[in-house]
């Protein structure tokens, strides 16, 4: 391991294009798909309520073990965990390749995405791990701007596969990219052993966190559908709150064996950029889910094209990553934070300006401001969130962040279809939502200055 004041290593480069290549795996799957849909359609003889479950049921599953995925990391070691989780990735990549009806597509595809839920907390903390806690700040922004880049390719990948081979080489080249990247970090990564430690896993406690959110997540997801009304939407919400709190009992009276330890739970650093993730989680999702809408509904992009309108955003996002990996060394975390969400809310005022004649040339302004706030944000914030808890919660830490930033997308998102809903046209009502976004940004933006640490604080060694 380098010096904390030399020059990164080659091996540390090795290991970082190894990790590089896992995150782009994972990010670019979610997406990828997406361009697919109407293919995988007219195959099974399946409509959009069905298709839309290839998406939302590999996020859902995702979503719902990603905390379990980095307490287990952390516990038996970030290596070991993250090669099970490739190989569950693999298998049912292999069946969903393979799928002779929609069931068995959608099952496969859900539990990939438990196979990821493994991954990623795995590949924070390695990442992370891998240099010295002065250049930490390179480390989140490479691992963004590689998600960033991840998501924009994914739709274009995704078509170029579905519309000249077949939307089962999207699972195919799945397979290979995942050993490509098995064997990449099996030879560069260094191991880690699992911690000498008396701790256990509270697998009640698992069972409780998963199901609670599997409720919430997918009461919000069908709610877009049947309305938050709807006595389902209305039950597993109040299923959610009940579980919710027998998981709060019992993580108090499990003590250090709590899923989410004490440690962290009161951890205000840590809370602090929780809160300002989950409150503008909202603004991204929205943009990626109502901007090629908007467009294919009203002016009338085709599917990929429509996907393609994203790429300014998530390229400018990307690149802006970089850069901000090396600002935070020099400003830290609350300047860059800031200065994020402050871009983020800026850029969606600018998109607020819908109306039926608006076509994407008027968006791309609107999309690169956005694209610059959320190149600060996602990077700094991470980064801000996995190094203020210990060093060996950092898997754990990156997971309850991306916790923060599903659940906060999705009720953000059932809140933006509310409004939506009651608005007397479409893009009125995208206006109406892109404008309650900017100012919940905003919100964040005062947790951001009054909560999050200004400059990081020393620290000696590595992110172990």
């Amino acid at each position: 391991m380098a010096k904390q004041s030399g020059k990164i290593t080659r091996d540390q480069y090795l290991g970082l294009a190894a990790l590089v290549l896992a995150a782009f795996l994972i990010s670019n799957d979610y997406t990828a798909f997406a361009p697919a849909l109407p293919a995988i359609e007219r195959e099974f003889n399946a409509d959009i309520t069905s298709s839309q479950w290839i998406i939302n049921g590999y996020a859902l599953v995702f979503g719902v073990f990603i905390i379990t995925g980095g307490r287990l990391a952390d516990i038996y070691g970030r290596r070991r965990v993250f090669m099970i989780g490739a190989g569950i990735f693999v298998f049912f990549a292999v069946l969903g390749g393979l799928a002779m009806d929609m069931w068995m597509l959608l099952i496969s595809r859900a539990l990939m995405g438990v196979g990821a839920a493994l991954m990623w907390p795995s590949t924070l903390a390695m990442t992370f791990n891998l240099l010295t806690y002065e250049r930490s700040g390179l480390a989140g922004g490479i691992l963004m701007a590689t998600c960033g880049l991840a998501n924009a390719a994914g739709p274009v990948l995704g078509g170029v596969l579905a519309d000249f081979f077949s939307w089962r080489w999207i699972f195919f080249v799945n397979i290979l990219l995942t050993l490509a990247t098995m064997l990449a970090c099996w030879w560069a990564v260094p191991p880690d052993k699992p911690r000498d430690t008396e701790e256990k896993i509270d697998f009640f406690g698992v069972l409780l966190l998963c199901t609670s959110l599997f409720c919430l997540l997918f009461a919000l997801d069908v709610s877009a559908e049947i309305g938050f009304k709807h006595p389902v939407v209305i039950s597993l919400i109040v299923v959610f709150l009940v579980l919710l709190c027998l998981f709060t009992i019992v993580e108090y009276r499990v003590g250090k064996d709590a899923l989410i330890p004490p440690d962290i739970a009161k951890n205000r650093k840590f809370l602090a950029v929780g809160v300002t993730t989950l409150l503008i989680s909202v603004v991204f999702l929205s943009a990626i889910l109502y901007v090629p809408q908007f467009l294919a509904n009203f002016r009338g992009y085709s599917a990929f094209q429509a996907g393609l309108s994203l790429v300014p955003l998530m390229v400018i996002s990307g690149l802006v990553a970089i850069i901000s990996g090396r600002l935070y060394e020099l400003a830290g975390p609350k300047l860059l934070v800031s200065l994020g969400i402050l871009g983020m809310s800026v850029g969606m005022f600018m998109l607020s300006n819908l109306t039926s004649d608006t076509g994407f040339l008027d968006m791309c302004p609107g999309l690169v401001v956005l694209g610059v706030g959320i190149g600060l944000f996602n990077p700094s914030s991470t980064t801000a969130g996995i190094t203020v808890v210990e060093p060996h919660r950092a898997s754990l830490a990156g997971a309850i962040l991306y916790m923060f930033k599903i659940g906060g997308g999705a009720v953000g998102l059932g809140m933006n279809a509310t409004i939506i809903a009651f608005a007397p046209d479409i893009p009125s009502g995208i206006d109406r939502a892109f404008t309650v976004n900017a100012y919940l940004a905003l919100v964040g933006l005062i947790v951001c200055m009054f909560f999050v640490i200004g400059r990081p604080e020393s620290q000696s060694g590595e992110l172990s």
